[in-house]
């Protein structure tokens, strides 16, 4: 169970994907402000609204567009917007995910840091969505933690992994 309190989210669902995370993650989440948006899958809309989002939310959640299809455009757009790659987690996503069925090698999840909002691209398929929020649960909120603090030492959640 996720504890996120006073934290700001958004979920952009490319092609009104996505309902399957809502109710996941509204279940998980507890004294967020959640948000959700719909955008179309042209590249300029979505970093139009990734660019708008990273002023007021802490983590951005897409689902869809990761695929192979010519329209399949969600990570390009994300990555002329972000300012650094997080591939460890785009490694865990996959990790897990491929323990669950081969074709997750099929998607082409990224995440990566905008100011200080993480941006977090998933499939758009219901099934993977739940199996990537089975990782994000665990360590979305000492990722948010970390990108809130000048040193990492200062957080309660390291804290809490160095004692234990």
């Amino acid at each position: 169970m996720i504890e996120l309190c006073n934290n700001r989210i958004a979920f952009v669902f490319v092609f009104n994907n996505g309902r399957e995370m809502i109710n996941r993650y509204s279940v998980s989440i507890s004294d967020s402000d959640v948000e959700n948006f719909i955008v179309s899958d042209e590249k300029q809309k979505i970093k139009d609204i990734l660019i708008n989002l990273c002023k007021t939310f802490d983590v951005i959640i897409s689902t869809g567009g990761t695929g192979f299809s010519p329209r399949d455009i969600t990570p390009e757009a994300t990555q002329d917007v972000i300012e650094k790659r997080c591939g460890g987690l785009e490694t865990a996503l996959h990790m897990h995910s491929l323990q669950a069925t081969p074709y997750a090698a099929l998607s082409r999840l990224c995440a990566g840091i905008h100011g200080s909002t993480l941006i977090v691209n998933l499939p758009g398929s219901p099934k993977a969505v739940k199996e990537c929020f089975e990782v994000l649960e665990k360590i979305l909120p000492h990722a948010i933690e970390i990108l809130h603090t000048e040193d990492v030492r200062d957080t309660a959640s390291h804290h809490h992994l160095i004692t234990h």
